[in-house]
C-alpha cells in the first residue's frame, strides 16, 4: 500500500466563471441527475501543459467549483513574490505594479538547470579562458533573473529587496 504525498501546485490557466450546467452544455454533454447545474465555478483551461480535449482550446479544459478554484488560484495580479518566482519559472516576465520606473520587468535568463556554453560565446574574458581550459571547451551557465531597467538596459543579476520579497502587488506581463 502507498502513502500519499503532500504537493503545491503552480500552473498558468484561463478561466471563465461558468454555472456546472453551462460548462455540461458548453461540452454537449448531459447533466448527471445527481449534480445541481446551478452550482457556481469556473471553466479552467490549462495552458502550461495538457492535451487539449476540446477544439475550441490550445489546452485541456475542465471544470471547478467555485470555493475549490478561489482557494486554489489567484488572478496574475497582486501576487506575492514566491507566485512571481513560480511564474518566472514557467517563461512569464513580471513586474511590481510599486516600482517607480516605468516598463520595468523581470525574466529568467536561461534554463533552470543551466546550459553548456563554448569559451568562444562568453563576454568576459576570464570566464572565456576559464570555458577554454576545460575538457570540453564550455563551461556550464546558471540561470539568472534579469531585469529590463527603466533606461532600457537588461541587468543581468538582478536580487530582490525586502520590500520586493514582502510585496503583494506582483503582476505576470504579456
Amino acid at each position: 500500500m502507498s502513502t500519499t504525498k503532500t504537493y503545491i501546485g503552480t500552473k498558468v490557466i484561463h478561466a471563465l466563471p461558468m454555472t456546472r450546467q453551462a460548462y455540461n452544455d458548453y461540452r454537449g454533454w448531459q447533466l448527471p441527475d445527481n449534480e445541481d447545474g446551478a452550482d457556481d465555478g469556473y471553466l479552467v483551461e490549462y495552458v502550461d501543459g495538457g492535451k487539449a480535449n476540446d477544439p475550441r482550446h490550445a489546452g485541456y479544459i475542465s471544470w471547478s467549483p467555485k470555493d475549490v478554484f478561489e482557494r486554489s488560484y489567484r488572478a496574475s495580479h497582486d501576487m506575492t513574490f514566491g507566485q512571481a518566482l513560480e511564474a518566472l519559472k514557467v517563461g512569464q516576465r513580471v513586474a511590481r505594479k510599486g516600482w517607480n520606473g516605468k516598463g520595468m520587468w523581470l525574466s529568467l535568463s536561461g534554463p533552470l538547470g543551466g546550459r553548456k556554453i563554448g569559451n568562444e560565446s562568453f563576454w568576459s574574458e576570464n570566464n572565456a579562458r576559464y570555458a577554454a581550459e576545460q575538457p570540453d571547451c564550455a563551461a556550464t551557465v546558471l540561470p539568472c533573473i534579469t531585469m529590463k531597467t527603466a533606461t532600457g538596459e537588461i541587468l543581468m543579476g538582478w536580487l530582490a529587496s525586502q520590500t520586493d520579497m514582502l510585496a503583494e502587488d506582483w503582476e505576470t506581463l504579456p
